[in-house]
């Protein structure tokens, strides 16, 4: 009984500049390959493609989690230096109702502070609890779930929305 030959699956490693390097099953190898989440927001997990450096899309996958665990550690590694959204944990102070307002914040990166340009810059994500919130500087902070954060966060928060 003759079994079937399955394709080589792709390949990721790391180069010695620390480059992602795609190899496909053809054995064509692509150094400095990008992952790019399709929905960042609304499902992490779910649509991903490895991008060449000429910007075309080398991959796409269903889901982070068809990737080998070796392959999805280095591909979370490459995604978590390239995506900056801290979390915001507690709002502790609101410069002003009215915007342009600064905003003092605790984030799960530390103290931070930024300009609200507009009421339309705080998007509501999932539902009605989870929130993007657009700094004037093109940093974006996230709210996982507003109803989580303490009485005086959400009363300062509730001005804004």
């Amino acid at each position: 009984m003759l079994s079937k030959l399955s394709a080589p699956a792709p390949q990721l490693h790391r180069d010695a500049h620390g480059r992602l390097v795609l190899t496909l099953p053809d054995g064509s190898a692509h150094p400095g390959v990008l992952p790019v989440r399709a929905f960042p927001l609304a499902a992490p997990e779910e649509g991903l493609s490895l991008v060449g450096s000429d910007g075309h899309e080398l991959l796409w996958l269903q889901r982070l989690d068809e990737l080998p665990v070796d392959h999805r550690r280095l591909v979370e590694e490459e995604l978590a230096a390239r995506e900056f959204v801290p979390t915001i944990t507690r709002i502790t102070r609101v410069s002003s109702f009215s915007t342009p307002s600064t905003w003092e914040v605790e984030t799960d990166r530390g103290p931070a502070q930024f300009v609200l340009k507009a009421e339309e810059d705080i998007r509501r994500l999932r539902g009605r609890t989870a929130l993007l919130i657009a700094s004037g500087a093109g940093v974006h902070y996230a709210i996982a779930d507003s109803t989580a954060l303490d009485r005086a966060s959400r009363r300062l928060l509730e001005r804004f929305l």
